[in-house]
């Protein structure tokens, strides 16, 4: 018997041949391509898995080698006119079903799909209906010659199932109409008799369907009449759409289940957020929370609490995530773990208290004059520079030692790995001496003390030994663990010894991190630069920052432009513990917030903004929380608080961080001080607009405003004042919160005068006859009338004589009359005091 391949077996039986070889294999027939020849056995094999996978008996199918394949075809469609206007004509399909027959052991088995005992009466059987089907050909053609005649009559059978069409029950009209039909017209009765008796089953529903009325609710859909082009008589209708109804009904339900998402919130999300999240409108989401006793908006930030009560009061499951998780996730990327660590220099920052010596020091340490450059001999921003000590580059971090400059302090102390504590010999322990020893101790790293200032005549070593000690920094003499240097940063005394102090303390921390990956570190200082726009300066503490990499730096992103060294020498990388400037980042961003080298720039991007979105909302959050406890105050009456409102701009990020508790500390009960609006840069037309607006005060610290920023200030009469140290700026911001401050009225009594007789005036009613026994009475002052040392009036006096004069002042030990205004029971024995209110200026 002859062979058949996959790719025509599977053409014959109507399937892919990839199916067919899949198929195979799971018949047990491998090895097989599309190309690949099958014989008997493989055949039967497959059937016999066919039928298995079927649910059919696992029966012995060897002499079975046959599969009947059924299929329709519609020979023809069959038109139906209609006499009158505007009514539709039907039409009758007509289908044949054959049957195909595939398996056959030969070639014309396959071919005719009959098997080899019955292919002669097939063949036989074959002619036969090929003969019959010519009959029914011609019967067919005889059958619609008289169709063609009963036209006419047909049109006004279907007239007829069109006035039906408002009938209840479809099928009982349509076989009404069928006997209407039957009866006015004999004729198109029998041709539709003839007509059903030679189409099938299927063909009958769809002919008696032509009754039924459309309806678009139920499914209803139209069947387009063949409209081919033929010869049109006069007053021919035009073919017209017969609507049809399907009995099918839609496969949409309404789910009758309340569905319930698993919400997650992090700890500030807005309204509309929250709504897609549990597949909402915000509309209900607001509702809810009217109902709940809150006012929002779609765009108005929830805090985490009241999101997760929402979402119970509607159903729902909660999740609660942290910010620093979510964030977790998007530097999951670019944190890289893996990677030899290698040896690096320390990072040692100096601290202590102000004028201490920590920037003469650096000075000498690195040969250079720093602090002559720093306005008012102070350093006021952070600067990092390194220094060749032995084998390695030691990294210098100098931190302010104002008060203000607290934050800055602390993260000195978090980015360095020894902490260098300069105190002065003759000076002792300070305030930010201590704040500066929390800091280090805060951060777990180790602490150097260096005593200044020893070259000095009133310099106490042993003082500052006990001072520290009180604060349980003990040295290591005493039996403690801290190293005590003995230096002075003028002349150089002890400073190579406090150099081998540190490297020695380096070496005992093995300090190590990995070199070829990703770059991480921290942002030491930043600001805006005229000609290259937003400059960071950057701690490498892992990893390799390279020129061209992409960064993300705190809400801030980039890409590296350029990197320069302390000397202001272009680098094109930056290892672990060292400081570069770099160029490129989007925005100025704070001090002190991590850096990561990020893999793209869309991730880079993609986190920025994730970032950018938090500070708004938190922002936005704070704003209302405020505006409500102001409310919240005003109503319960309090007295109303005079406000400052104070616009900063300062040369870098670190500047401005200091000085805004700086002022806003110095705000008390009656008058306070309002940052409306900070940056880092020049003062700019922005700025002036923003406080124009509000009536602020903009302070200039180590910036100058533009030219077209300077006409509009004087145009708008804006108060604008330029600084260079953040002393000037506190006492004068404290000087104009004094002027705000409301005086203090006092009471100063200038005299007193004793009523000997009451005189009666027809015009100005009681006249006290007095003796004036201390001080003066004056004219048009405030009095009060004593009796037996008791208030009994306070009052204005109205007239004062001296005889029949009228006086302006009387002074001590003359007699003198006195009208007391609007008050007639002066009696003998009584005292009028006399007094004046003054106004004394209070400070702050």
């Amino acid at each position: 018997m002859a062979d058949i391949t996959v790719q025509h077996l599977a053409k014959v039986v109507g399937t892919t041949a990839e199916k067919l070889v899949e198929q195979l294999k799971s018949a047990g027939v491998k090895g097989k391509k599309t190309t690949s020849k099958l014989n008997e056995e493989d055949k039967v094999k497959l059937l016999a898995h066919l039928r298995e996978s079927h649910g059919k008996a696992n029966k012995d199918i060897s002499t079975s080698r046959k599969v009947t394949v059924k299929r329709k075809t519609v020979i023809t469609e069959l038109k139906q006119p209609t006499k009158r206007r505007g009514e539709s004509t039907g039409s009758v399909s007509i289908e044949v079903r054959k049957k195909k027959v595939v398996g056959g052991r030969s070639a014309d088995e396959v071919r005719t799909g009959l098997s080899a005992e019955e292919l002669e009466k097939a063949k036989k059987a074959a002619q036969a209906h090929e003969q019959l089907v010519q009959e029914k050909g011609e019967a067919r053609k005889k059958e619609q010659s008289r169709i063609n005649r009963g036209l006419e009559a047909k049109e006004q059978l279907e007239a007829e199932k069109q006035a039906a069409l408002d009938a209840k029950k479809l099928t009982k009209e349509a076989a009404k109409i069928a006997v209407n039909a039957k009866a006015l017209e004999e004729e198109a009765a029998k041709a539709k008799v003839v007509t059903q008796k030679k189409t099938t089953e299927a063909a009958t529903k769809k002919a008696q369907a032509v009754a039924r009325k459309p309806d678009k609710k139920k499914g209803g859909r139209i069947l387009h009449v063949d409209k081919k082009p033929r010869r049109k008589k006069k007053g021919a209708r035009k073919a017209h759409d017969i609507r049809l109804e399907s009995d099918d009904k839609h496969g949409f339900e309404v789910p009758t289940k309340t569905i319930t998402y698993n919400v997650e919130i992090s700890e500030s999300i807005i309204v509309s957020d929250l709504a897609q999240r549990m597949n909402v409108k915000a509309g209900e989401v607001i509702k809810t929370l009217m109902g709940l006793g809150t006012m929002a908006t779609i765009n108005q930030p929830l805090d985490q609490d009241t999101a997760v009560i929402v979402v119970e009061e509607m159903g729902h499951k909660v999740t609660l995530r942290s910010d620093e998780d979510i964030q977790a996730e998007l530097l999951a990327d670019f944190i890289q773990q893996d990677g030899e660590a290698q040896s690096r220099g320390p990072v040692v920052t100096i601290m202590g208290h102000v004028d201490h010596g920590k920037t003469s020091l650096l000075d000498y340490i690195r040969e250079s004059r720093v602090a002559a450059g720093e306005s008012g001999g102070i350093t006021q921003h952070i600067g990092a520079y390194r220094v060749k000590q032995g084998d390695s580059m030691v990294t210098f971090i100098d931190t302010p030692g104002h008060a203000a400059f607290t934050a800055m302090r602390a993260r000195g102390a978090k980015i360095t790995d020894l902490v260098v504590l300069v105190v002065a010999a003759d000076d002792g322990v300070m305030p930010q001496t201590k704040e500066a020893v929390k800091h280090a101790k805060a951060a777990g790293v180790p602490m150097i003390v260096a005593v200044n200032k020893m070259d000095k005549e009133g310099a106490q070593p042993d003082r500052v030994r006990n001072e520290l000690a009180q604060i349980e920094v003990t040295p290591e003499d005493w039996g403690g663990d801290t190293q005590f240097v003995h230096i002075s940063a003028l002349t150089g005394d002890g400073v190579s010894e406090l150099l081998e102090s540190i490297a020695l303390q380096a070496e005992l921390l093995e300090l190590k991190a990995p070199v070829d990956v990703a770059a991480t570190g921290v942002v030491i200082e930043s600001r805006l630069d005229k000609g290259r726009g937003a400059v960071a300066t950057i701690l490498v503490q892992k990893g390799t920052l390279n020129v061209g990499d992409y960064i993300v730096v705190g809400e801030a992103h980039g890409r590296v432009k350029a990197m320069f060294d302390e000397h202001g020498k272009p680098v094109k990388a930056a290892a672990p513990a060292v400081p570069v400037e770099v160029l490129g980042l989007s925005s100025a961003t704070e001090a002190g917030v991590e850096v990561y080298a990020a893999p793209s720039e869309r991730k880079a991007r993609e986190i920025a903004e994730f970032r950018q979105n938090k500070s708004r909302q938190a922002k936005q959050a704070k704003q209302q929380a405020a505006t409500k406890l102001e409310q919240a105050f005003s109503q319960m009456g309090e007295g109303e608080s005079a406000t400052l409102n104070v616009l900063i701009k300062t040369d870098v990020h670190g500047s401005l961080e200091a000085l805004k508790p700086s002022l806003t500390n110095l705000s008390t009960d009656e008058v306070k001080v309002a940052v409306v609006g900070g940056g880092v840069g020049g003062i700019n037309e922005s700025d002036v607009n923003l406080a124009s607006a509000s009536g602020a005060l903009i302070i200039g610290f180590n910036t100058r405003a533009d030219a077209s920023a300077r006409r509009m200030i004087e145009n708008r009469g804006v108060s604008v004042r330029y600084y260079s140290i953040i002393y000037n700026v506190i006492d004068d911001v404290r000087d104009a919160l004094s002027g705000l401050l409301a005086p203090e009225i006092r009471e100063k009594i200038v005299g007193v005068a004793n009523v000997r007789d009451v005189f009666k005036s027809p015009k100005l009613g009681a006249i006290a006859g007095c003796m004036v026994t201390e001080g003066f009475v004056k004219k048009d002052l405030p009095i009060r009338v004593l009796r037996d040392n008791v208030v009994i009036y306070e009052g204005q006096l109205e007239s004062l004589r001296r005889f029949k004069d009228d006086v302006q002042e009387v002074k001590s030990d003359m007699e003198c009359g006195i009208g007391v205004k609007d008050y007639n029971d002066v009696q003998d024995g009584d005292q009028i005091e006399v007094f004046e209110r003054i106004e004394v200026k209070r400070t702050l």
